[in-house]
């Protein structure tokens, strides 16, 4: 069966954004029965951060989350957000969110919204110097080449036409069990246009921004997700944004892990603009355990 055309998939992604209103800033996130069975992480949070959003003014863009993976969420339940207004300011608004699914909390969070306005500026984080987009292979092309060699232990959530392209600067990380540096570098972008809307930018960038930070733990090991090595799961997830951006052009997602060990990962990130500007930056710890 032909792969769903681009513009599908992104369409299926705004739907997954989409979410109910319950009453008294309760919210429905919608699901996606695929046969994985646990929800991707990033769509907890991206689901988080729009309902949050939904009860901030406009003009109060979220600039920081603070969250915590308590459960595995299914995906053959609803989760449910409900959001606690817990400061609006003169300049600042704070929420609290927790998810729920069948009464069982699964995910807890702060959001922080700040309104727009000028002060000082300076950014010593500097792009790295890796090769453009256009110079790198598509990684689903890549992992077509070597379907067979790792569909049978592969992670579903690795085989599955996906709603954003990445082209990875180091695309041999993505299979080789051999050791290297707890660096990697990938491109990415949605696969079609997106409405002009800052806050449905923000909470792609929010929903990806869980997607290969983890396997940055495992580079100096030789282990790989994309070969069912290893079982994970996030633990926590920070995340600052910095500055607007377009979420259907590329931006490099730059990521290192400081530390591993106790069956955790620590790994950082930083989200750069074509044009070198710093966009947001990352912080997470996952749980890192052998497959048996």
């Amino acid at each position: 069966m032909a792969d769903p055309s681009p513009e599908l998939l992104v369409a299926q992604l705004l739907e997954l954004l989409t979410l109910e209103p319950l009453g008294n800033d309760r919210f429905e996130g919608p699901r996606r029965v695929e046969g994985i069975g646990r929800v991707f992480g990033g769509q907890v949070v991206a689901q988080a951060l729009v309902a949050a959003q939904a009860t901030v003014d406009a003009g109060r863009p979220a600039h920081s989350l603070h969250a915590y993976f308590l459960r595995g969420a299914s995906e053959d339940f609803p989760i449910e957000f409900e959001v606690t207004r817990v400061f609006d300011g003169g300049s600042f608004s704070n929420r609290r969110l927790t998810a729920t699914q069948q009464g069982k909390p699964v995910f807890a969070c702060s959001a922080s919204f700040h309104k727009r306005e000028r002060g000082f500026a300076h950014q010593s984080a500097m792009m790295p110097d890796v090769a453009g987009p256009d110079e790198l292979e598509s990684e689903h092309v890549l992992l077509a080449r070597h379907w067979d060699e790792i569909a049978p232990n592969a992670p579903p959530i690795m085989l599955r036409p996906r709603p954003i392209e990445v082209r990875s600067i180091n695309p041999s990380d993505l299979l080789d069990r051999a050791p290297g540096e707890p660096r990697q570098y990938v491109w990415f972008r949605v696969r079609a246009p997106l409405p002009d809307d800052p806050s449905l930018h923000r909470a792609i960038l929010a929903y990806w921004s869980d997607m290969r930070l983890m396997a940055t733990s495992l580079l100096p090991h030789p282990l790989s997700f994309a070969r069912g090595d290893v079982r994970g799961a996030s633990l926590d997830h920070a995340l600052w944004f910095h500055a607007d951006a377009r979420v259907d052009e590329w931006l490099l997602y730059a990521m290192e892990s400081p530390w591993t060990g106790g069956a955790r990962g620590l790994n950082h990130g930083q989200i750069f603009a074509q044009d070198g500007t710093l966009v947001a930056s990352v912080a997470q710890e996952g749980m890192l355990r052998a497959a048996r």
